[in-house]
């Protein structure tokens, strides 16, 4: 994991335009819809209300994907991690319109999200849809889904659940594949990528990358049973 005292971020945090209606809904919504961040383990049963699989997204983005596949599935919980406060007050606002109950919020980093917040063994899937790339040499170090953090991620996952992961860089999608594999909590559902399952709505993001001619690779990986020599 990355050494708390100086943490290399996967992001960048930009004083990004916020509109009136997205401040309206952070301000009205996160008290309900927005779970604080907190160095003890969520419980997801009071967090929901109910007892129901709980899927992780780390980076919701402006929600829109996130938003539909809560709708298209209310017998799941489904926790959004997004660093950015325009794209939560436009989850907020989604999830308002939809009148969703099985969606909560948290804008706080990952990693630390992660850490601290979700229990072994706990979750029935992850989605990480269209991570930042960081495509110069330079700042590979700044991304995301590495050796150390896959891990932690796979640790996470209940026995059958289920990582899917999602990217348009090709040589990100390989790294990544290379890196899974090579993960042993984890095994692969396909031989190399996955097609696009019906689950995953394609994103404006992932259309226009599709315009300019860029491929999208599916990763959907299952949590296997624990080994006994696996420290």
């Amino acid at each position: 994991m990355p050494d708390h005292h100086r943490p290399i971020r996967s992001y960048v945090l930009r004083q990004g335009r916020i509109t009136p209606a997205q401040q309206h809904a952070i301000e009205t919504l996160a008290p309900r819809f927005c779970l604080p961040f907190r160095h003890t383990l969520l419980d997801f049963d009071t967090v929901f209300e109910r007892h129901a699989p709980t899927v992780l997204e780390i980076g919701s983005g402006m929600g829109e994907t996130t938003a539909r596949i809560a709708a298209a599935h209310p017998e799941h919980n489904f926790i959004a991690l997004e660093v950015h406060s325009p794209g939560v007050g436009s989850l907020l606002q989604k999830i308002d319109t939809a009148r969703l109950t099985n969606l909560r919020v948290v804008q706080h980093d990952a990693v630390e999200v992660v850490t601290h917040m979700i229990a072994p063994a706990s979750l029935a899937g992850i989605h990480v849809f269209f991570p930042d790339p960081w495509p110069k040499k330079r700042h590979h170090k700044r991304r995301l889904l590495q050796a150390a953090f896959l891990h932690e991620l796979a640790l996470r996952l209940s026995v059958g659940g289920y990582l899917h992961i999602a990217t348009d860089w090709a040589e990100y999608a390989e790294d990544v594949l290379t890196t899974l594999s090579a993960e042993p909590l984890l095994k692969n559902n396909a031989a190399r990528f996955a097609p696009r399952p019906e689950t995953r709505p394609q994103t404006k993001f992932e259309a226009r990358g599709l315009r300019l001619g860029h491929e999208v690779f599916d990763l959907l990986f299952v949590r296997m049973p624990e080994s006994k020599n696996i420290i």
